[in-house]
């Protein structure tokens, strides 16, 4: 099983130039997500693989943590560095942080 991170360790990854990828379906990311979060729906993770960097940590985030704890989980056994953030955009927006409408990157 892929490592959960919180919200409050992404929010120091975001301040990296952490890679985040938010699994949510489109009108959920429209909505409003994590800044600098590309957006990759749960659904088209397996088609979109060759897209993700190898090379670095790939942040997870859905709007609870159950669909990207699944997308953690099938990329982590394809070779990824990847990690789940506990909670997803839901906790993220409940704790007030920064939440963007910009499109996906």
């Amino acid at each position: 099983m892929a490592k959960e991170v919180t919200t409050d360790e992404l929010a120091g990854a975001i301040a990296q130039g952490a890679y985040v990828v938010d699994v949510r379906e489109d009108h959920e990311f429209e909505a409003g997500h994590v800044p600098n979060a590309r957006h990759i729906p749960l659904g088209t993770v397996a088609d979109n693989t060759e897209s993700l960097p190898q090379s670095e940590t790939i942040w997870l985030i859905c709007q609870g943590g159950v669909r990207s704890m699944k997308a953690a989980d099938y990329l982590e056994a394809q070779g990824f560095d990847v990690v789940s953030v506990a909670g997803g955009t839901g906790t993220w927006i409940s704790e007030g942080k920064e939440v963007s409408l910009d499109p996906s990157l």
